[in-house]
């Protein structure tokens, strides 16, 4: 037999489905895909826990590496670098929800005596221009029961939210546990994951880059810019005496974090609230105070935290960080943006390759 008879023999056979090759091929493919199915479906109630360490590893890497290279060993390193991280995360969010209950439960106490007492309606009867208006609507709706049901609905939202279930307890525990290995065998799970990767080398550089900036750039510009934000505002509610700053605040960060709304949604209604209420000046100094300060506090911050590491377009960030949420939980707020950041880096990777192929026909 010639060796071009053996060559297409061997031809054919590789493109028979039949053959037992490709059979067995199709057995592991399969396998294979189940087995990833399996292990996605035991990971998925850990993904928050795996989402939020991975965030802590990437912002706490360069202190883990100060310490490892003071103290030599790197457990003992990584235990240290979890337990600093622990006392500026965990201890400062045991006090904000303390203390946020109880600004819920007098806030709340606050609103329903002055909508008891009549005291809001008295205001509004002191402005002829609104008085019409909120009077239909009056008779439309009851705006005392709605106005109860809010303030009941607020105090439980609030007071949910804050308290610590075992189940969320569980979860934090989980979280730094998982971000000590993170920290402490990081540069095994690099190599693990560019030995199963059909990327080329350079191409997973490039996509642990990504996934890096991503990541500081959502913490840092975009979860640090909102707190400032979110403080600045708490601050000037506690300034002007309005009920509950610190919950108002929280609200106000919570808000700035998503980028077609943000801290007004609060303030406005208060500096309306400040006007109504025969307040004048200080419902001007709110609205100077958040359309100056507190709007544009993050054109100030956001060029200084993120520089350049990320740039993406509002529409593509918002359905990154509110899909994330949608979808994940709070554990969206970094795994929306990464998602979009690996995927968009894959699709250029494609689209590179498929230019050099053409490429490569057209000279050919």
């Amino acid at each position: 037999m010639s060796e071009l008879e053996t060559r297409k023999k061997a031809a054919s056979a590789a493109s028979d489905w039949s053959s037992y090759s490709h059979i067995q091929s199709l057995v592991l493919i399969a396998v294979t895909i189940i087995g990833i199915y399996f292990c996605y479906r035991l990971a998925a109630p850990f993904i928050p826990a795996f989402a939020w360490a991975l965030a802590l590893a990437i912002l706490f890497a360069p202190l883990y590496r100060w310490f490892e290279s003071k103290v030599k060993y790197p457990s003992l390193a990584a235990a240290i670098c979890v337990l600093v991280a622990a006392l500026i995360v965990v201890v400062p969010a045991i006090f904000l929800a303390d203390q946020m209950i109880g600004e819920a439960s007098r806030g709340a106490e606050t609103i329903k005596k002055i909508v008891d007492a009549g005291q809001w309606r008295r205001s509004l009867d002191a402005h002829p221009l609104i008085a019409p208006v909120v009077g239909w609507i009056d008779q439309q709706f009851d705006l005392t029961e709605i106005v109860n049901a809010a303030v009941s609905w607020l105090t439980s939202t609030a007071t949910s939210f804050v308290n610590i279930s075992v189940l969320n307890l569980i979860g934090i525990v989980l979280t730094f546990y998982i971000f000590f290995y993170f920290l402490r065998d990081r540069s095994m799970l690099l190599e693990s994951i560019r030995s199963l990767s059909p990327l080329a080398e350079k191409d997973m550089d490039r996509m642990f880059d990504g996934v890096k900036d991503t990541v500081h750039a959502t913490l840092y510009g975009t979860v640090a810019v909102a707190v400032v934000q979110g403080t600045l505002g708490g601050l000037m509610f506690w300034w002007l005496d309005l009920p509950a700053p610190l919950l108002w605040g929280m609200v106000m960060a919570v808000l700035a974090v998503v980028p077609v709304l943000g801290a007004f949604i609060v303030w406005i209604p208060a500096a309306i609230f400040l006007f109504l209420a025969g307040s004048g000046g200080k419902a001007l100094l709110l609205i100077f105070w958040g359309a100056i300060v507190v709007g544009g506090i993050d054109n100030l911050l956001y060029p200084i935290l993120v520089g350049t590491r990320l740039k993406m377009h509002t529409v593509l960030a918002f359905v990154a960080l509110v899909g994330g949420l949608i979808v994940f939980g709070t554990s969206g707020l970094i795994l929306g943006p990464v998602l979009f950041t690996v995927t968009k880096i894959l699709l250029e990777i494609w689209s590179r390759q498929n230019a050099a192929e053409q490429t490569k026909d057209h000279a050919g």
